[in-house]
């Protein structure tokens, strides 16, 4: 070795790096194959996983691709429920201001849409779309008649307010 080789060894503090040092744009592209969950606990590690865990393009793969109609609709219930004076107007979905790490969390939330009758919400440990429909949302195609079904109020039911399906036994034939 060189001269300049051993006067590196005896200095202090020089040279020796950490995790923290690297930067965002390093830490990011490998987030992107990090499930959301996991995004969330490397971001704990130092600011520089916090801030690449914070970067658009990490969360914008994790969106589905039809995230700004949901964002709307989850825009216009927010809207809908802030005017009613049930729900304050914290964590809405503005497309315009939220960040997309903001708008996942938003869409992670359930939505009810189409009267209330539906809603969809974002599987948080892998981005799966999910949709939960009510039994008010349904129809039987061909036998749409009262005398061959009826809604049962129950408590058991996710949405309160509507009933399950029940449909009575009913001979088709002779």
């Amino acid at each position: 070795m060189g001269a300049g080789a051993s006067s590196l060894e005896g200095s202090e503090g020089w040279g020796q790096t950490s995790l923290g040092d690297m930067p965002e744009s390093c830490v990011a592209p490998v987030l992107l194959y990090l499930d959301p969950p996991e995004i969330c606990l490397v971001a704990r590690l130092n600011r520089a996983f916090r801030g690449a865990a914070s970067a658009d393009c990490v969360w914008a793969t994790k969106l589905p691709a039809n995230y700004r109609y949901l964002a709307a609709l989850a825009a216009a219930a927010d809207d809908d429920s802030s005017s009613d004076g049930s729900v304050e107007g914290n964590g809405r979905c503005s497309s315009s201001v939220a960040t997309k790490k903001e708008k996942y969390a938003r869409l992670c939330r359930p939505t009810p849409f189409d009267r209330g009758t539906k809603e969809f919400w974002i599987q948080k440990s892998k981005g799966g779309l999910c949709m939960s429909i009510s039994s008010k949302a349904l129809a039987i195609t061909g036998i749409d008649d009262r005398r061959y079904w009826s809604h049962l109020t129950t408590d058991e039911s996710r949405y309160f307010r509507l009933a399950k399906f029940w449909v009575k036994s009913c001979s088709m034939g002779s």
